[in-house]
């Protein structure tokens, strides 16, 4: 209901759904930005609401999923991460732990804010990068666009050998867009075309 709810809301705020997926795709893991304000929840869930055809699961901080804000949560697929408690595991990392998720369910896709927050972060997070490797699934780039009001599931990515080529692809896929609050989203620029060309001058 919360997912329909926000679709609709979207929809009367003029925003334009696309799902550029191909139809026999399975399991995957999904990147959503820009990340700015907590208007993105709305956007967030409108994108979910339309991702019909697979179980959708998305990643918060563990203190969110405690009484009462568990049944909210839990309701609309969030998934805490207590990262402090799974260091103390000794060798196993919340990758590991996420990623067995796709051996256990059939059809999911694990949403992953990879800015880690709505304040500025020109060093985006990769362990969402780590999680697909190791579920053997491919990653889909999904945005939310406030220049152009288009939201959606837009490139399939599929991790090579090489984090530094795949990240350039994605930085490349989210370079042209604006986030609500315009100066609150960067793509990492280490991983920027441009960035490579200088250092080798």
């Amino acid at each position: 209901m919360v997912k329909y709810i926000c679709s609709k809301i979207a929809k009367a705020w003029g925003w334009k759904y696309v799902n550029n997926l191909p139809a026999d795709l399975g399991s995957y893991v999904a990147l959503g930005a820009p990340h700015t304000s907590n208007w993105d929840f709305i956007t967030a869930m409108t994108i979910i609401h339309n991702a019909k055809d697979v179980k959708s699961k998305f990643l918060i901080k563990s203190s969110w999923t405690r009484f009462p804000m568990n049944f909210f949560f839990d309701a609309i697929g969030g998934v805490g991460v207590d990262r402090k408690a799974i260091s103390q595991k000794g060798n196993i990392n919340s990758t590991d732990l996420l990623s067995q998720m796709f051996h256990t369910e059939q059809k999911i896709a694990l949403w992953v804010a990879p800015e880690g927050t709505r304040s500025l972060n020109t060093k985006w997070k990769t362990g969402f990068y780590y999680i697909a490797k190791k579920a053997n699934v491919p990653i889909v780039l999904a945005y939310a666009d406030w220049k152009t009001k288009t939201l959606g599931l837009g490139k399939v990515i599929y991790p090579t050998d090489s984090l530094e080529n795949d990240m350039r692809q994605i930085m490349e896929f989210y370079r042209p867009m604006q986030g609500k609050i315009q100066e609150k989203f960067s793509i990492d620029p280490q991983y920027l075309i441009e960035h490579k060309t200088e250092d080798k001058n």
